[in-house]
């Protein structure tokens, strides 16, 4: 009776949206973008898909960002919305940081070998083959764990202030370190500063895409970060929902602006995810935010948002399911050996979603979730 105790955590009312938004972000990568070509294939008709349609739904070769370009940083900026919520709770039930470090260093670990999984050939068994950093879930294991210790050691304004440097460190070291043999500030697919340095570390264990890790983990870091401020506002209970939704909206609007502004020294370019791209990507997922926020929260239009919820509730597994097998290339061969019609497409991308979610929707039914 007389040792101290911790208060509990204050209750706070779940945030449907943000469940309905990681779910919308996995649809396109189990299916959706498929889906959604073949259906327009089929109201077109002759005319065709409009290319500047099917071009939002590819990854320019360097420069410029797509509505599909929006899924991995979307990805990393939800974790960072979670992170305020789940910290409050566990920082309520207990001041024991040794637990919670464990708990992180755990699902560093975890992310790290599913990464390798997916993308790193880890399961071939092969060091000839092996990547050791080239996946989303890497990505969101640099950018977790340099949020995650803010969240814990570090108060609003510096969380802000350390995002600023580590978009700022970064644009400097990209636009005014030269690496060996090359012009400073050189952004090339082949020719760059990230480039490098991967190449120099990770050697043999690269990718051999034009894609860069090591160096762009101060920008995985400030995308996790723009998500943990987007958590701080929904997590204000002393707020009114259209203040959270007004907040949330103007952050977007103004990581718009200075990204198109930085945009025109520091190029928006995803593979190698600058600081200006952070910023761009970032207001468009504040505004996404928001929009759900608005429809499902303050509007309570939430029926709609049953088959996200589903899908977002196993985010990791479907990511990893995704990347195993390929369930839509296997239903092509299986409809038919020639050229499949417009309808048949729309069947087989519609298939493809469904094979994915009905086993997704029983884990669901029996709430069991892949937590790591």
């Amino acid at each position: 009776m007389t040792e101290p105790t911790v208060a509990p955590a204050p209750s706070v009312r779940r945030i449907v949206s943000v469940d309905a938004l990681r779910g919308f972000d996995m649809f396109w990568i189990v299916g959706g973008r498929e889906l959604l070509i073949a259906v327009a294939a089929l109201f077109c008709g002759a005319r065709g898909v409009p290319k500047a349609f099917l071009y939002q739904l590819s990854h320019p070769e360097w420069t410029g960002f797509t509505a599909w370009d929006m899924i991995m940083p979307l990805f990393l900026f939800l974790a960072g919305v979670s992170l305020p919520f789940a910290f409050a709770r566990r920082l309520g039930e207990s001041r024991d940081y040794r637990k919670i470090y464990r708990r992180i260093a755990r699902r560093l670990v975890l992310l790290w070998i599913f990464g390798m999984i997916a993308q790193g050939n880890l399961l071939e068994f092969n060091l000839d083959t092996l990547h050791l950093f080239s996946n989303t879930l890497q990505a969101i294991a640099v950018g977790y764990l340099i949020a995650a210790v803010a969240v814990l050691h570090l108060t609003l304004p510096l969380q802000a202030l350390l995002a600023a440097a580590l978009l700022a460190a970064y644009w400097l070291l990209m636009m005014f370190v030269p690496a060996p043999g090359l012009a400073a500030g050189t952004l090339e697919p082949d020719a760059n500063l990230a480039l490098w340095l991967d190449e120099f570390i990770l050697r043999g264990f690269r990718d051999g895409t034009s894609y860069a890790w090591i160096l762009p983990g101060f920008g995985f870091g400030g995308t996790v970060l723009l998500g943990v401020f987007g958590g701080h506002v929904l997590r204000q209970e002393s707020w009114s929902p259209r203040r959270r939704l007004l907040v949330l909206t103007g952050m977007g609007l103004a990581c718009l602006a200075g990204g198109w502004l930085w945009g025109l020294h520091f190029p928006i370019i995803k593979h190698l995810w600058t600081s200006s791209m952070v910023l761009w990507a970032g207001g468009w997922s504040f505004l996404l935010l928001a929009a759900f926020y608005l429809v499902v929260d303050i509007w309570h239009w939430e029926r709609w948002t049953f088959p996200f919820i589903v899908i977002g509730s196993n985010a990791i597994l479907i990511y990893m399911a995704v990347h195993v097998v390929d369930v839509g290339g296997w239903l092509e061969d299986f409809w038919t050996t020639g050229d499949p019609g417009v309808i048949a497409q729309v069947l087989i991308a519609a298939g493809a979603v469904l094979v994915f979610f009905v086993p997704l929707y029983l884990l669901y039914r029996f709430k069991i979730f892949l937590r790591v």
